[in-house]
Order: structure tokens, then C-alpha cells, then sequence
């Protein structure tokens, strides 16, 4: 019976192994991030910055860059912009092999020019691409966030853009260009980023819902939600309230856009001047607590019961 026993488990064994490695060896699509799986490809996909896209699609078709730098608020696309000219550069291929990117608020030392810039920048490039293009004959270094590099670091990566200028191109990013040492400005042509428009944002919005088949309203938080919450606190006890706000939260409404849409109507509300006034003071203290990374539930839970509150004086 023992040996019955040890040759069906032996049997069952080699079968196991089978079934773990076909599973190991089936590849797993991974979740990429909308920020990264949306980024422009090519220069042409940079949304609403004509004049800087012009300039650098004329630079591209003699395949030749100047040293470059782009400043402007967060979000704009400065990095977005260089990393695609790169690519249309140097293809998938090479890209890898010429681009040096570096964020310059993380590594901002004189040791990091030193040593990771200086050291890539030496390096002498050759061939041509897979598909037949003119191939640039030089590297690109991207410092991202570079107005938090120290005085000593820029006046470094001076003398290293002056020494490399045959082999290498640079590209500074930064929010303030006020940051910058003259010395380095001097050397780059400058390009400013506009703020993005609110229809250029809600357009791209839309266009990756419907790439997803993602379902979309125009309103972050529908007008009745709102209202069911107001409600509550006019006419309802806490046990319900707790419920409602939870109700909100659990489906994904964002706190920010609630307390933004409550301020709209809560101003326009028949309450006393008194009574608005302690609910936008309310208000002021939760949108900090929010901004600084506060419980979205306690946070909203505590406006509507000073709403509550306020209402009840009222009646």
C-alpha cells in the first residue's frame, strides 16, 4: 500500500512542475500608467505649444539641436517635448545608448557632473540607425528640475558644455529660469511652456476615456450628489449623514472637488451671513487639511456636521 501510495505521488509531481512552468513562461502584460502609456510620441503630439514645436521640428529635419532650455510651470510638457524629439532622433534603437536622463533636484551635487555627466558626455558615438535615417553624431544629456542644482554644480556643467560641445547637446529643465546662472542661459536657446488651456486639458481627458471605453460626465461630482449631502444635513440625523459621506468617498468622488462644489452652493444658500461665515472658515480649514494629505472621510465628515449644525441654529 506504501509503495501504491509513493508511485501516485510521484506521478503527480512531474505534473505540477508542468503546470507552474506554463504559467511562468506565459507573459504577464504589465499595467502601465496613463502618464506614461499617453506621453507623446513624436514632436507633432505636444499639445499647445505651437511655437516651441515649430522651432524644434525645423531642428529635427536638418537632425541637428541646439543646447536647450525649457521652462514653464509643472505639467506642460517640457520633459514630455524633449524625450520625444529625442526618440524621433535617434529611434527606439538608439535611443536608450544616447540619452542620458537625470533629475536634477534628486542628484544636484558637483559630484554628479563630475562624474555621470562629464563621464557620458565623453563618450564618442558612431553608425547610423536600423532604418536608414540620418543619425545625429552626438549624445543628449537631460537635466530635469535643474534650478535645484547648486551654484557650484551649474558653474561646473558650464566648462562641461563648453568642453563638449562637439559630442553632446543639453537640455536644462526647469520651472524658474531666474534660477539659472547666467553663464549657462547664455548658452542654450530658450523655449517658454504655457500653461495649459482648461479645453486643451479636457479635450486630452476625453480622448484617453475613449481610448480606455472608460464612461465619463462632464460634471466631477453630479449636481444631485451634492444635493442628497445638503439634504442630509438640512433634514438628517448624524447616523445618516456618516452614511452619506461615506456613500461619496467609497465612489470615488474626490474630497477637494466636493468641498470646491459645496463652497458654490453653500454662498448662494438662504443662511444668515453669520452662519456662512463659520462654514466657509470651516471650509478654509479642511481644504488645508486635505492639501497637507488629511482622511478625505473625517475631513468632509466634520464640514457636514458644522453644515449640520449651522442648519438647525437656522430652523
Amino acid at each position: 500500500m506504501q509503495a501504491f501510495l509513493k508511485g501516485s505521488t510521484q506521478s503527480v509531481k512531474p505534473q505540477r512542475d508542468k503546470a507552474a512552468a506554463g504559467s511562468g513562461g506565459e507573459k504577464r502584460q504589465k499595467a502601465v500608467p496613463w502618464v506614461e502609456k499617453y506621453r507623446p510620441k513624436c514632436v507633432d503630439e505636444v499639445a499647445f505649444q505651437e511655437e516651441v514645436v515649430a522651432v524644434l521640428k525645423k531642428s529635427l529635419e536638418g537632425a541637428d539641436l541646439p543646447n536647450l532650455l525649457f521652462y514653464g510651470p509643472p505639467g506642460t510638457g517640457k520633459t514630455s517635448t524633449i524625450l520625444a524629439a529625442a526618440r524621433e532622433l535617434y529611434g527606439p534603437e538608439l535611443y536608450r545608448q544616447r540619452v542620458l536622463e537625470l533629475n536634477a533636484s534628486d542628484e544636484r551635487g558637483i559630484q554628479v557632473v563630475r562624474e555621470k555627466v562629464k563621464n557620458f558626455a565623453q563618450l564618442t558615438v558612431a553608425g547610423t540607425r536600423p532604418d536608414g535615417k540620418a543619425c545625429p553624431p552626438f549624445k543628449i544629456i537631460i537635466l530635469d528640475e535643474a534650478d535645484s542644482m547648486t551654484s557650484a554644480a551649474q558653474a561646473a556643467l558650464r566648462r562641461t558644455m563648453e568642453k563638449e560641445s562637439r559630442t553632446t547637446r543639453f537640455c536644462l529643465i526647469c520651472n524658474y529660469v531666474s534660477r539659472i546662472i547666467e553663464p549657462l542661459t547664455s548658452r542654450c536657446s530658450k523655449f517658454r511652456f504655457k500653461p495649459l488651456a482648461n479645453d486643451i486639458q479636457q479635450e486630452r481627458l476625453i480622448e484617453i476615456c475613449e481610448k480606455e471605453s472608460l464612461k465619463y460626465s462632464k460634471e466631477v461630482v453630479p449636481p444631485k450628489v451634492i444635493e442628497n449631502l445638503l439634504q442630509t444635513c438640512y433634514k438628517g440625523t448624524f447616523e445618516k449623514l456618516e452614511v452619506a459621506v461615506k456613500t461619496m468617498i467609497d465612489e470615488g468622488y474626490a474630497g477637494t472637488q466636493i468641498l470646491n462644489q459645496l463652497h458654490d452652493i453653500i454662498i448662494e444658500e438662504s443662511l444668515s451671513d453669520k452662519q456662512k461665515s463659520v462654514i466657509t472658515e470651516k471650509m478654509a480649514v479642511v481644504d488645508k487639511c486635505l492639501v497637507d494629505g488629511a482622511d478625505e472621510y473625517l475631513q468632509l465628515l466634520g464640514l457636514s456636521s458644522v453644515i449640520m449644525q449651522q442648519a438647525t441654529q437656522n430652523s
